[in-house]
């Protein structure tokens, strides 16, 4: 009868590690997404500092044109200086959001680890036994 209770107990353990690596599993991908996702904004963040540099190199009455589907509009220097900057301070907060989510789910990714291993080991220590 023991032998039993210990085998039924093994496949349980046996299902939660499943469980906890598919847990695992789904945290990494969320951790690549989320790289891939910090890249793209950190692209845009530079390519505005950029924009707003040549922006700063321009004299007050030159002449800015903004892109809108197919078609160039003028716009005030004034207005395009100040969409640039909100656009960086936008993909700023966004990418201190993105790093705050980076830093949970790094956690969690190594508090998984751990428990897969507790849990490896308690499978281990159970076959000794048998």
């Amino acid at each position: 009868m023991a032998a039993a209770s210990s085998s039924s107990s093994s496949r349980e353990l046996q299902k939660e590690l499943e469980a906890k690596a598919n847990d695992l599993s789904k945290i990494q991908k969320d951790i690549s997404k989320n790289h891939q996702v910090r890249k793209k904004y950190t692209i845009q963040l530079g390519e505005n500092e950029l924009v707003l540099k040549e922006l700063d190199l321009l004299n007050e009455d030159a002449n800015v044109y903004k892109l809108i589907g197919p078609v160039l509009v003028k716009q005030d220097l004034a207005e395009a200086n100040a969409n640039v900057r909100k656009r960086i301070e936008y993909i700023s907060a966004e990418l201190k959001r993105l790093d705050s989510t980076l830093q949970d789910l790094e956690e969690k990714l190594n508090s998984k680890k751990e428990a897969i291993l507790k849990l490896q080991q308690r499978i281990q220590a159970g076959k000794a036994k048998a």
